[in-house]
């Protein structure tokens, strides 16, 4: 994040300590506290133990090749998108873009139940169509290669937006000064457009990768059954068999999965390193390439991706959830609404799911907005030095693996709290806290924006009029960077209210969220409830996803991620 220099130092006295509080107690604690016990382990002999034992480094060749060969799948996937959605001149660019962008807005444990459900002998769907294979068949998803698919269809999303940012970024008076010379429309896009565009490309490709490392709701429903262990699911099976060194390994496990995720984004770096990618033109105006007559060719190629990685494996849920019990072939005789009704009004662990993760998520959604505006106001106002480096912080923790942090934050508070004498480990505050930490970034980013869109001139105004700090706060900051504010405290809750990673390790009973709800139900063995908690949960993401498309125009470029 940049730093905007105003005309004046208007900020109270109390904003700087808000923000060093804020910061420290969402990163620094937590993630010092992890790498100090992790130091302490390792010092100790824990180190040791760890590195000779067989599951680890099996676990951490399932990580590698699976989150390498997703994030292929995801290169293919969404550069492909992104490159026939910005050049050329197809039809129906939004909605394609928006339906592309929905596997990543759907909970990972969701897409693995819907995938399942639409593959192997036992898919309610393939059944009701007569081409299910034979009982007995293998699922094929319970596999390295499955779990490695559904990364690329999950994270696809990820590098179609960092490559079309990319793509948006070119400048049109190249493109255009190339064609008066000559160059075919091919030449044009293999001898410049892809070159300048491997930034976007890598950056993508880097976050596919981090991305997978992190994943725990695709290997835990795809690889726990197979015994295909990743790392998060590793320290998932480890506090699942809590010992007196539970602790020490998961935080030796934790430190490998951030060393993991920086190194994949070194290797971006590494990539990029002595290249020169600056353009010189005007950026935003992308050069369209018009494909005559194979445009039709081009449209039904992503009608029919989206119609495979997204239809389809909804289709399958939504059959899976009308089926009396997984396996039974769907027909107009069997076809019943028991599991909806089983878990809205018969099974309170789902209406204890709903109420926490609705309860949790605008909790979060709706205090980090008070903090993202005054941490916001701060890193885009203030002359501090300190400025970068608070943003830098503030963004760690969204950027590692959720698992890393639910970690740090069960070390933090697993004993008392000092001075107050009791413990929340085990209570919903914790997740709650968690929260607030993982998704800060997620929240921050809308509101530093709109910041840098407000003149500090009107400010400035109202201060010399005799305005104090809540005045102009409430009569014009506020106002101004309400509608970004607005979509960070949407985006907050979506993500939020699908999250898994962060609740799987920190819920205990009366504590399950959603995304722990559909991941307990699968396991034992109640898939049809399963897919019909999924499935009402894709109707509310699609919802709040079609409110932020409906708010988009009112809102700071890049607010909302599909139209970046």
């Amino acid at each position: 994040m940049s730093r905007i220099v105003n005309g004046g130092n208007s900020q109270p006295r109390w904003l700087f300590p808000f923000v060093l509080i804020v910061i420290f107690m969402l990163s620094l604690l937590p993630l010092g506290r992890l790498a100090a016990t992790g130091i302490a382990s390792a010092f100790k002999g824990g180190a040791r133990d760890i590195i000779t034992d067989p599951a680890l480094w099996q676990s951490v060749y399932y990580t590698l090749t699976t989150s390498f060969f997703g994030m292929l799948a995801a290169i293919v996937l969404g550069g492909g998108f992104a490159l026939l959605l910005t050049l050329f001149d197809l039809r129906g660019k939004t909605l394609l873009g928006f339906l592309f962008m929905l596997p990543t807005m759907i909970p990972p444990q969701v897409t693995a139940l819907a995938w399942i459900g639409m593959t192997g002998p036992s898919s309610t769907l393939l059944k009701a169509v007569g081409l299910a294979p034979p009982l007995g068949s293998p699922q094929p998803l319970y596999s390295v290669g499955g779990i490695a698919l559904l990364y690329g269809v999950q994270h696809a999303p990820l590098v179609y937006l960092a490559l079309r940012a990319g793509l948006l970024a070119l400048p049109r008076d190249a493109v255009e000064a190339a064609r008066l010379s000559g160059a075919s429309s091919w030449r044009v896009l293999i001898d410049i457009i892809l070159p300048l565009s491997l930034p976007g490309l890598a950056a993508g490709a880097a976050i596919a990768f981090v991305s997978g490392v992190g994943n725990f709701g695709i290997p835990a429903i795809l690889g726990i059954p197979a015994s295909i262990y990743t790392l998060p699911t590793l320290i998932y099976a480890k506090f699942a068999a809590f010992g007196p060194g539970t602790f020490a390994d998961v935080s030796l496990l934790s430190g490998l999965i951030a060393l993991m995720a920086v190194i994949g984004l070194a290797v971006e770096e590494r990539v990029l390193l002595g290249r020169d990618y600056r353009v010189i033109g005007l950026s935003g105006q992308v050069a369209v390439f018009t494909l005559k007559g194979w445009r039709w060719l081009a449209e039904i190629l992503l009608w029919v991706t989206l119609f495979v990685i997204l239809a389809m494996p909804l289709m399958a849920l939504v059959a899976s959830s009308l089926a009396p019990a997984y396996g039974v072939p769907l027909t107009p005789k069997t076809v019943t609404f028991h599991a909806y009704d089983e878990i809205l009004f018969r099974q309170s662990i789902t209406r204890v799911a709903f109420t926490n993760s609705i309860g949790l998520s605008l909790a979060t959604a709706i205090g980090l907005l008070v903090i993202s505006v005054l941490v916001g106001y701060f890193l885009v106002r203030s002359k501090s030095r300190l400025v970068p480096l608070i943003a830098a912080v503030a963004e760690i923790p969204y950027a590692l693996p959720g698992v890393v942090t639910a970690v740090a934050f069960i070390l933090v508070f697993a004993a008392p709290i000092p001075v107050l004498g009791f413990s929340i480990y085990g209570t919903i505050w914790i997740i709650l806290i968690a929260y607030f930490s993982h998704f800060f970034a997620v929240g921050l980013k809308p509101v530093v924006s709109a910041f840098r869109q407000i003149d500090p001139s009107l400010e400035e105004a109202a201060r010399l009029s005799g305005a104090g700090f809540a005045r102009r706060m409430i009569d014009i900051t506020v106002p101004l960077v309400g509608p970004a504010a607005g979509a960070s405290v949407i985006l907050v809750f979506l993500i939020a209210c699908n999250e898994l990673t962060v609740s799987a390790l920190l819920w205990s009973a009366g504590t399950q969220t959603l995304g722990v709800a559909i991941y307990n139900l699968d396991d034992s063995g109640s898939f049809n409830l399963a897919a019909a908690l999924s499935v009402l949960v894709v109707i509310m993401v699609i919802v709040m996803m079609l409110v932020l498309e409906l708010l988009a125009n009112r809102l700071p470029k890049g607010v909302v991620p599909w139209r970046s």
